[in-house]
């Protein structure tokens, strides 16, 4: 069988690079060797989405009388885990008819290249079958990071998989990273009642993020009964017991944490290794393939996108790679992604949500800035929501307004962020955005106002 286009992985990359090409009028097939949608639909974003729901859920119950509402409410652990796979299944059968809608032929195996044109795909079965493509676009995605001194059983020391469906909830847990994906599970596990240690080797958790942030997200997470340590190192585990126990190096010396596992969260690999990359000449660095702003690989007529790429391994990236990718099949010519005009999001309680420069990464460039920073407790909103943790923080070049970065962390903040991120790419200054009327009251008016406090003008603090 011979495509216009054959997309190598269906996640959120993928998935609608095929949908764009076909869009375009290309025949189109798609390579998946699991589950349509990837790590994303079906082990990443969207079940643990759905574990945090039900955290939150729980946490509103057992603070109900703070509203006064009197209730009282348990957990049914396994339960919880039922309805995120439901979710996720529910979304990877809507991507299974979305490749129908746009006659996107689905072949279900191991691609691996054999040529620049011609993909081998491996069925379950062991059954083999070679597809012909005039163009290929891989996205294959990325995969749990394994330390050496933290090798993953999958039992006693586990990745993000296995922390979606542990058969029973642990009494205790280790978090190695504190990355969105190890701040994500701890603030699950800690709301379902485990005792939760994060291990970060950074001076600070969310070390990505603001400064800032990662102070506010620390103090609340200790004030939830979180131990963390920073400036931190697993050494080695030993799994010989009934539990673990964990050597973790600190500036003090060594301590040893005992707990029923580990959960490793520090990071991911790209998936390259086994895909034929060094059959057809593809070039990749530090484990990633080496693409231009179109997303072209050395080799003529092979793409790659997302986390298999340099960019951030974040969906939304990999998606907008994706579009690109197709678009530029077809003969157009899409805008370069700006990297730097990224949003971020992490959906912990307090949410976390930032795009463009940090304070110090702005200062490190060069630019003089005015800072502008609004806090929650000030919000009616947040008051009335009973979320008032955190703030909204805005960056500004301090000589023409520009907006350099937005820093948020509290509630709904994943949801506010977009303004931000279409403000930068519209190059709003900060004298529009005061000008924009914000509705009241919002969480949102937090950003004009965080704007109105790095000018001195602000009305509410």
């Amino acid at each position: 069988m011979s495509y216009d286009v054959i997309v190598l992985g269906s996640g959120p990359g993928g998935y609608p690079a095929a949908i764009r090409a076909s869009q375009l009028g290309k025949k189109v097939a798609i390579i998946e060797k699991e589950s349509l949608g990837g790590v994303c639909l079906n082990w990443g974003c969207i079940p643990t989405k759905a574990l945090l729901k039900s955290a939150q859920v729980y946490e509103y119950l057992k603070h109900a009388n703070a509203y006064g509402i009197n209730a009282t409410g348990s957990h049914d652990f396994d339960a919880v885990v039922k309805r995120s796979r439901g979710v996720a299944d529910k979304m990877s059968k809507g991507v299974q008819f979305l490749m129908k809608k746009n006659k996107i032929d689905v072949i279900l195996g191991f691609g691996k290249l054999v040529a620049a044109n011609k993909i081998e795909v491996t069925a379950a079965d062991g059954g083999k079958q070679v597809v012909e493509g005039k163009n290929i676009i891989i996205a294959t995605g990325g995969r749990a990071r394994q330390l050496p001194s933290l090798p993953i059983d999958g039992q006693k020391v586990i990745g993000y998989r296995e922390a979606m469906v542990l058969p029973q909830q642990p009494k205790s847990m280790i978090i190695v990273g504190s990355g969105a994906i190890g701040v994500e599970f701890a603030y699950f596990y800690n709301s379902m009642g485990t005792k939760v240690t994060i291990v970060e080797f950074l001076p600070r958790i969310v070390p990505v993020e603001d400064e800032d942030v990662s102070k506010e997200l620390e103090k609340q997470y200790k004030k939830s009964g979180i131990n963390i340590m920073t400036n931190a190192e697993v050494t080695k585990v030993d799994t010989s017991g009934s539990g673990v126990k964990a050597t973790v190096k600190t500036k003090e010396g060594e301590t040893v944490l005992e707990a029923d596992l580990v959960l490793s969260a520090v990071g991911v690999v790209a998936n390259v290794e086994g895909i034929g990359l060094e059959t057809i000449g593809v070039k990749t660095d530090k484990g990633k393939i080496v693409v231009d702003q179109y997303q072209q690989s050395s080799v003529p007529g092979v793409y790659a996108i997302g986390d298999c790429t340099p960019g951030q391994a974040l969906a939304h990236v990999a998606s907008k790679e994706g579009i690109n990718a197709a678009e530029h099949i077809a003969g157009h010519k899409p805008e370069a992604i700006d990297y730097n005009n990224i949003p971020g999001c992490t959906y912990c309680t307090p949410e976390i949500a930032s795009v463009g420069y940090t304070e110090n990464k702005a200062k490190e460039a060069g630019y003089a800035v005015k800072v502008g920073k609004f806090p929650f407790m000030a919000s009616g909103k947040a008051s009335a929501a009973g979320s008032t943790e955190g703030f909204v923080k805005v960056v500004y070049d301090a000589k023409y307004g520009e907006l350099l970065g937005v820093h948020m962390i509290g509630a709904n903040v994943t949801e506010m962020i977009a303004e931000a991120v279409a403000a930068r790419k519209l190059e709003t200054t900060a004298h529009e955005i005061l000008n924009a009327v914000h509705p009241h009251p919002t969480m949102s008016e937090a950003f004009k106002e965080a704007t109105a406090a790095a000018y001195g003008e602000a009305i509410d603090i």
